[in-house]
């Protein structure tokens, strides 16, 4: 079928162009038609000829007489450059798509401006408080003592004392060297008692500096179907940020012991020689 829509075409469009070019003479010769060079090289094409024809006059419109091959032949132009306007056109909206949705992206990547009131509120969901950034004039670390607290961070609970140091998950709106204030105290303990929080203890509180933001070990995520040839590697960094407490608030701490040393009492004897 495309051998004879080719054929068709090279005979009724491109051959009497390109005779007429070249032999202006030759212009009012009249080429016979595909038809008609079919039957003369297969008297069977008839037949099929004229079912073609009878099926072709109950589905298409009937044909204008005055329609000539060059009135075809400008048409089929017509139709394939608004082909190629339309690609055009979906080529450009892709590319404005594409703009888009980048424009979209760069504008996710903007940070939301949070007011004085969401920070508070939202670090206070998590379970702290930022008071300010750490002079360094002051002397806010103190030496051990024997008091323990339970802290809520986020979804994680630590057991810490004065000195410690824990890791927790990155904190917003906190910097390095900055003073907190751990709200949610689960428990508080000592030698001599114990506090139990219902679920939070009432005007206790731990102080803590924040030392760092860091990045934890990699840890990897591979994910495979067998038999699917589907094999997924990738890694993951959780962002960590670094506490050292430095007080504990809301029980009584035991007292030191006297730091003076007692003398002890030197009973010396005397040795006596003894004869043999």
């Amino acid at each position: 079928m495309a051998y004879r829509r080719c054929l068709n075409s090279l005979l009724l469009r491109h051959l009497p162009k390109f005779i007429a070019s070249t032999h202006p003479s030759l212009h009012s010769l009249k080429f016979p038609s595909f038809q008609t060079l079919c039957l003369i090289s297969n008297p069977q094409f008839h037949a099929h000829l004229i079912h073609f024809s009878n099926f072709s006059s109950h589905t298409k419109p009937p044909k204008n007489p005055n329609f000539t091959d060059q009135e075809e032949g400008d048409e089929d132009e017509d139709e394939d450059e608004e082909e190629e306007e339309e690609e055009e056109e979906e080529e450009s909206d892709m590319e404005g798509n594409d703009e888009g949705e980048n424009g979209q992206a760069s504008n996710s990547k903007i940070e939301r401006a949070y007011s004085i009131e969401e920070k508070m509120k939202e670090a206070a969901e998590i379970g702290y408080r930022v008071i300010g950034p750490l002079d360094g004039s002051e002397r806010v670390f103190k030496k051990y003592e024997p008091v323990f607290a339970v802290v809520q961070i986020g979804s994680h609970q630590f057991k810490v004392s004065n000195g410690d140091y824990i890791y927790t998950e990155r904190l917003k709106f906190c910097e390095v060297n900055d003073k907190l204030i751990l709200n949610k105290v689960l428990l508080l303990g000592s030698q001599s008692q114990t506090i139990i929080g219902r679920p939070i203890v009432p005007d206790a509180a731990v102080h803590a500096v924040v030392e760092e933001h860091g990045l934890d070990a990699k840890v990897i995520i591979f994910k495979k179907k067998r038999r699917k040839n589907y094999r997924r590697t990738k890694g993951h960094r959780q962002e960590l940020s670094r506490l050292r407490i430095t007080d504990i608030q809301g029980i009584e701490k035991p007292e030191e012991p006297p730091s003076g040393k007692k003398k002890a009492s030197s009973n010396t004897v005397e040795k006596v020689p003894v004869a043999a």
